[in-house]
Order: C-alpha cells, then sequence, then structure tokens
C-alpha cells in the first residue's frame, strides 16, 4: 500500500449527480484576491499586518493608549456617573462641557491626515483609544467615535474637494474653540439595520427622498432617526436615494451643514444606556443640498464597470467594516471595564472565609471575565489590520503617502496636495480605483471580520457585565458603583450598526457561504 505524501491531493468533491464542485479555495481569483491569499490576510489578517503595515503604527497606539488614559483620568472617571444621571433626568440633556474639554483635547482631529490640518494619527491607534476610553464610559468614547464614523461615510465616497472642505472646517473649529462633529444618518423610523445591505434597502420601508435637480444638487425630504450626536454634529452625512421604489440603485450620500435652510434637530431619544452619547431624528423638509455637498450619487459612477447598485454595497460595506470594528472596541472597554471593577471589589470585600478574591467560585468567575475581555480585543483588531491592509484606510498605509504625510514639511505638503484633491480628475480616479474596482475578495473579508468582531465583543460585554453583577451582588445595583451602568450601556453595542442578528447573518454571507448561489437575507415567509 502506498503511502500518501503530505502534497497528494485528496479526492476531489462531487455532487450528487456526479458533477465536480470546486472547493472555496480552486474558485478563480481576481488580482486583489490573490494578493490577499499571499498576504496571508485570509488566514490571519493580524499576522499580515506585521511586515505590511509601517513599523511606526505601532507607536501610534502606545500613544494613544497613553493619551487615553490620561484623558479617563482628568475627564471621564469624574463626569461619567454625573452625566448618567443628568441625562436620566432630562432626556434633552446634551454634555455640551464634556465636547469642549474633549475638542480641547484635539480628541476630533487627532486621526485627521495632516494634509487637513489633523494631526494624522493611524486609524489602528483610534481603536486602541476607544476601546481605553470605554473602559471607564462607553458613551464619551461613543462621542468621540460617532464622529469618526461620519469621517468614515465621507472617506468612503472619496470625494475630495468635499473632504478637504468638511475635514478643514473640523480643524478650525478645534482652533477657535468651537467643536466641529460629523454625524452619520442613515435609520428611519421603518428602516434601521436594513439600510447597511443592498438586499434589504429594496423591501426596506423608507421616507427619505432626494431628488437630483438639473444644476447637479439635491432637494432632500425626509425623516433620519437616531442620529447619534445629532444635536451638536456641525455637519450630517445623509444617506438617501433618489427612487424610494428602487432604492439601492438610486442611493445617494450628501453632506447637510446643520442649520441649512429645511435641515432642524427632532426629539432626542431618551435612551436606556449610553447616555453621554445624546441622540435625535433630523428633519428634512425641502433641504437644498448644492452640488459640492453631494458625496456620492448616480454622476458618480456614470461609467464604471460595475452597476450603481454593486457601487453602492461597496461604499457602504467599506463604512460598516470601519464602525463595526468600532463598536467592538466600545465592547471590548466595557468587557475590560466590567472586569477591573469587579476585581477590584473582589480584592476589597471580606467576607466570612477570607477575602472573595481568595474564593475558588470567584477566582473562576474572574478568569472567565478576562477570558472575555481579552478575546473581544483580539476579535476588533482582527478587523481593523484587515481594513488596513485592504478595506477603507488601506490607502493610509500605502508607503509613499504614509511617510508623506508624516515627514515632509506641512507647507510644502499642504501646498501640493491639496491642489490634487481638488483636481476634479483626482476624485474620479479614486473613485474608480476604490469603489469600481474594490476586489471582491477583500471586501467580503473586511465586512465579514467586522461582523464577526462587533458580535463577538458584544455579547461578551454584555456577559462580562451580568458577571461583575453577579459577582458584586446587591452593592452592584448601586448608582455610584457603575456596574449596572456597565451593563445598560453594554446591551445598546448588541443592537446599533446593525443588530447582532443582521450581523450574523452578513458573517455567514461573507466567511461562511460556499457559493453565491446560497441566498442571504431571506425572510422565511418569501422563500
Amino acid at each position: 500500500m502506498t503511502e500518501r505524501r503530505p502534497s497528494d491531493s485528496p479526492s476531489p468533491p462531487f455532487d450528487v449527480a456526479g458533477a465536480y464542485v470546486p472547493t472555496v479555495k480552486e474558485r478563480p481569483l481576481s488580482r486583489g484576491g490573490e494578493r490577499l491569499r499571499e498576504s496571508v490576510a485570509d488566514w490571519s489578517a493580524g499576522l499580515a499586518a506585521v511586515s505590511d503595515l509601517p513599523a511606526t503604527v505601532r507607536q501610534d497606539v502606545a500613544d494613544a493608549l497613553d493619551l487615553a488614559r490620561r484623558f479617563n483620568a482628568a475627564v471621564v472617571r469624574p463626569q461619567a456617573l454625573h452625566i448618567d444621571r443628568m441625562a436620566l433626568d432630562n432626556p434633552s440633556f446634551v454634555p455640551n462641557e464634556l465636547i469642549r474639554r474633549a475638542n480641547e483635547w484635539g480628541l476630533f482631529t487627532l486621526w485627521l491626515p495632516a494634509l487637513f490640518g489633523g494631526k494624522g494619527w493611524n486609524f489602528l491607534s483610534l481603536y486602541a483609544f476607544l476601546e481605553e476610553v470605554s473602559t471607564a464610559c462607553v458613551g464619551v468614547a461613543n462621542v468621540i467615535g460617532v464622529h469618526y464614523m461620519g469621517v468614515a461615510t465621507l472617506t468612503a465616497s472619496w470625494n475630495l474637494r468635499l473632504a478637504e472642505r468638511v475635514f478643514t472646517d473640523v480643524c478650525r473649529g478645534e482652533r477657535i474653540g468651537e467643536p466641529c462633529l460629523i454625524s452619520l444618518a442613515m435609520n428611519e423610523p421603518r428602516a434601521e439595520s436594513e439600510v447597511a445591505e443592498v438586499e434589504l434597502l429594496d423591501r426596506a420601508e423608507l421616507g427619505t427622498r432626494s431628488v437630483r435637480q438639473a444644476d447637479g444638487s439635491h432637494v432632500l425630504d425626509g425623516h433620519k432617526t437616531f442620529v447619534h450626536n445629532g444635536p451638536v454634529s456641525s455637519w450630517h452625512m445623509v444617506v438617501a436615494c433618489e427612487d424610494l421604489g428602487r432604492p439601492a440603485d438610486t442611493l445617494v450620500v450628501l453632506a447637510v451643514r446643520a442649520g441649512a435652510q429645511g435641515c432642524r434637530v427632532g426629539a432626542t431619544e431618551r435612551k436606556m444606556g449610553q447616555r453621554a452619547c445624546p441622540v435625535s431624528e433630523l428633519l428634512f423638509e425641502r433641504c437644498v443640498v448644492p452640488p459640492d455637498q453631494v458625496a456620492f450619487d448616480g454622476r458618480a459612477t456614470a461609467g464604471f464597470s460595475h452597476s450603481h447598485r454593486e457601487v453602492a454595497q461597496t461604499l457602504l460595506d467599506y463604512v460598516v467594516s470601519c464602525t463595526r470594528a468600532g463598536v467592538a472596541a466600545f465592547s471590548a472597554g466595557v468587557a475590560r471595564g466590567a472586569f477591573d471593577a469587579a476585581r477590584d471589589y473582589a480584592a476589597r470585600k471580606s467576607v466570612p472565609g477570607g477575602r472573595v478574591i481568595e474564593q475558588q467560585w470567584a477566582q473562576a468567575l474572574l478568569a472567565d471575565m478576562g477570558i472575555h475581555a481579552s478575546l473581544a480585543r483580539q476579535a476588533y483588531l482582527e478587523s481593523a489590520t484587515a481594513n488596513g491592509l485592504g478595506g477603507l484606510f488601506r490607502m493610509m498605509f500605502f508607503r509613499p503617502l504614509y511617510w508623506a504625510d508624516q515627514l515632509m514639511p506641512m507647507g510644502v505638503w499642504r501646498f501640493a496636495a491639496r491642489r490634487i484633491l481638488r483636481w476634479p480628475e483626482a476624485t474620479r480616479w479614486f473613485q474608480r480605483r476604490f469603489l469600481d474596482a474594490q476586489p471582491p475578495e477583500w471586501q467580503r473579508l473586511t465586512s465579514g471580520l467586522a461582523s464577526m468582531a462587533k458580535v463577538a465583543a458584544s455579547d461578551f460585554a454584555v456577559r462580562n457585565a451580568g458577571l461583575a453583577i453577579e459577582l458584586t451582588g446587591p452593592d452592584g445595583l448601586r448608582q455610584e458603583m457603575g456596574m449596572e451602568k456597565r451593563l445598560r450601556d453594554a446591551k445598546v453595542l448588541q443592537v446599533y450598526e446593525g443588530t447582532n442578528e443582521l450581523n450574523r447573518v452578513n458573517f455567514f454571507k461573507c466567511r461562511v457561504r460556499p457559493d453565491e448561489g446560497v441566498r442571504v437575507f431571506v425572510r422565511e415567509a418569501d422563500a
């Protein structure tokens, strides 16, 4: 009997009719798919990043962690419970003092490219910062993180001229002491999780319509809900459609200035958790959006090799791949904060048999909590590094551009780069390169890993918050302990940026299903 060598191929699979069925690894790949395979990012984005990302990325992460710890000590911990109580008593409460302090610390510009006037820190360090702040209060972390969700949406449109204008406004707001934040308005009263998937958009009950005018402007009418930072943002990135009957084929992204005629902030939501981040409605009535504030519409995709529908999904995947990883970073912070608080309580609390931390049951419980916090971090880091390798901010890690942004004299860099950014053909080139030519393999990887991270980390956060209350007992229910606040904050993480149920299906779509013939997002009643 001949012994099979490791290099011998196994028998090929066949379907029930005897036809050969290629495995996933045998299917032809695009050029980007080959790069994905060669980089081993498909196996581990974290491992691939060891050689692919600039070495100074690690220093940015260390600096971000140090900054977050100082910000927590000086600003967040002294105010977190007070802000939570104020928002409970008055749902329309807005933490203006907190936002002003964050602006003074430069937190709304640190992760903007230096050519726009930002500090140019890399986005991997943003995730580390958000996790660390979330150990003290995830609502405060959300105020900062949601701003960069707006940044991500504008960046994903690759409209360079508009990005320069809006990001320059943000940097100016820091200099003059008037915070300039960016929000994202996607959800609607009858359409929430559906808005991030084109398969669901056409079945969603949408009501926000944007009508393109002959001069290229848009007239916006509708109602957006659950807009985080809605009452305090200076710019709103609004996702709408031109035809309510064909939303995925007519999706548009608009930048609307707060206070523009026809745009007003509606009611503030009364929330169970994360009360430090105000959430409101946005109402639009014949709101005229000038042509130079249209980030993405049908004109951008004219002449593309892919349909507007496909390009719209690419844009949405760019955004949620970043933001869901951000929610996972929030979750890792909540999980670790609950673990730290429970461990500190167990070390202080005495029972007849000694301190609680010396009891075996408590040690096993704390070990589980530590494992959950560590796994939540690994999940979001895997997703975030994939985004740096082949997702939204891979351009920021392109070595020549990265080092130019880091090392070139700022006056020279801005003079040269901004002239390129203002050139209409530059926007056209970037949109073709990053929207029309995004390899599907990378798109599936980044979107799938983001959903994986969001589901796993948010479930770990809820589990740790519950275990912390289990360990502390009646003491943990006192408001001044902050334990019950962590549980309220954690439950929200399972709902926004797509419910965990939707994200499970998206992970199946991107990383599990064997081929595209397997339908997804199909209601049982419609099957």
